[in-house]
């Protein structure tokens, strides 16, 4: 792909348009735009000049001299992507979204929330709860990413088995076009039959077909009663297979989350402290929730039966703070480990997720790699770390990976899953993309995104690649 580099011409244009203390080109200050939290070097570039927009219109003129001078233009959030979706490698333009921050509006009487792009998830949890409302999107860097990452991203987390990923969790939102129009797209309506649906199509795209500057996002009552329960297994397959019994049973957890004792052993290590139950084998946290004490005292007998009856050794009422600590510290204790890790995000239908598993440690097993492991249990979507073995050279182990995807993929796919849950393709993944996306629906996306995008300027050679 070729684009022009800015020329000091441009870049006069672009601190006209932001203002020079929103524009930084020195390379010290410019690094850390250079990579998201892909630590692998190998994946990093840097780009040309950084901007901070404040505005939906400031960020609608850079997009049009970015379409004016054929330089790509890569929106950025926070920057706790995993798969390399905010990376700019072919220089460029990053635009950042922190500086739009802003809370605009709660309202407690309609349940919703008005906020600009570069406001913290857990900020807006926080601000939904101290008015007695509840966010339901809880990605598990909700103390560190942003509103505008989840929607373009369309992140996941621990309650999606119960409230979806963030996609439903929102109801409207304001993007720029990558033609530099400002658009508004969705409603705040429950329901509509209105043409195209064209804010979905927006969210996930990963910054490739919009720059979301605002959004409007849906909170609800927040829970009165709630209970989390540890599970504790000798087998993997026996944890992830209570799932569906959960289900089928009529409980609707909020989440389950899954560990292998592998990993819960590495986050003891990284945080230092003993946790319940992982001498015994692994973790199954069930987070369930009741309209009183009485409800709350009922589903914890039925899922103590369930988990008794499916090989669990013993089911304890979980220390909440102190378990989803753990299950939150997953990544960071895997990069305290080592920062060469292949990080698979990948998703199976919820029947398929103990045969999926199994693979995956047989695999392993095969090509000689280290694996941490957790999962979303309750939605299929199970993150698999490998990390570098020190006995492995650089060289060995990125091949012993590529080959591992090979069979991984295919098995995925014949399962009826795909290649992310939730972290999404980016860069990193494209390839993969390429590989297993079904010729005719990759084609429908290159189509959309030629026609709305006819420069090939917004965030280039993420997903796929254009010819």
């Amino acid at each position: 792909m070729k684009y022009e580099e800015i020329s000091q011409e441009t870049l006069c244009k672009i601190k006209s348009i932001v203002g020079e203390k929103n524009v930084i080109t020195d390379s010290d200050m410019i690094q850390p735009y250079s990579h998201d939290e892909v630590t692998d070097p190998a994946y990093h570039h840097m780009p040309e000049v950084v901007a901070y927009a404040e505005s939906a219109q400031q960020t609608a003129d850079l997009v049009k001299l970015a379409n004016e001078r054929h330089f790509p233009v890569v929106p950025r959030g926070a920057g706790t992507g995993l798969a390399c979706g905010a990376v700019p490698i072919y220089g460029g333009l990053v635009l950042s979204l922190e500086k739009m921050n802003k809370i605009l509006e709660i309202n407690e009487d309609a349940l919703y929330a008005v906020v600009e792009p570069g406001v913290r998830t857990s900020d807006l949890q926080a601000a939904a709860e101290a008015k007695g409302l509840f966010y339901a999107g809880d990605p598990c860097s909700g103390d560190s990413c942003f509103i505008g990452g989840n929607i373009a991203t369309n992140a996941g987390g621990n309650r999606a088995v119960k409230y979806g990923t963030t996609r439903h969790q929102v109801y409207a939102i304001e993007i720029v076009s990558p033609t530099g129009t400002i658009m508004n797209l969705g409603a705040r309506l429950q329901k509509q039959s209105t043409g195209y649906c064209l804010d979905q199509l927006v969210i996930g795209s990963e910054g490739t077909l919009g720059i979301i500057t605002q959004a409007t996002v849906k909170l609800l009552p927040k829970p009165q009663f709630t209970l989390d329960l540890l599970a504790v297994f000798h087998s993997v397959e026996d944890a992830i297979g209570v799932v569906n019994k959960v289900i089928r049973a009529g409980i609707m957890p909020t989440c389950v989350e899954f560990m292998d004792n592998i990993t819960i052993r590495s986050v003891e290590r990284y945080l230092n402290e003993k946790l319940q139950g992982s001498e015994e084998g692994n973790y199954l946290i069930i987070q369930v929730e009741g309209i009183n004490e009485e409800d709350l005292d009922d589903k914890a007998v039925t899922l103590d039966e369930i988990c008794t009856e499916n090989g669990s050794s013993s089911v304890l009422v979980a220390d909440s703070e102190k378990i989803w600590r753990a299950r939150k510290s997953f990544a960071e204790a895997v990069r305290a480990e080592s920062l060469i890790v292949c990080k698979e995000d990948v998703v199976a239908p919820v029947d398929k997720e103990p045969q999926l598993l199994h693979e995956i440690l047989l695999l392993a097993k095969k090509y000689n790699l280290i694996t941490r492991i957790a999962s979303h249990a309750g939605d299929g979507n199970i993150h698999l770390n490998i990390i570098k073995n020190e006995e492995l050279s650089y060289e060995v182990w990125d091949k012993n990976v590529k080959d591992m995807q090979q069979e991984l993929y295919k098995t995925i796919y014949a399962l009826g899953g795909r290649l992310s849950g939730e972290h999404g393709i980016g860069y990193k993944r494209k390839h993969l993309m390429e590989e297993f996306t079904d010729p005719n629906e990759l084609e429908w996306m290159k189509a959309i995104k030629k026609t709305l995008d006819p420069n090939n300027i917004l965030n280039p050679g993420k997903i796929f690649d254009i010819e």
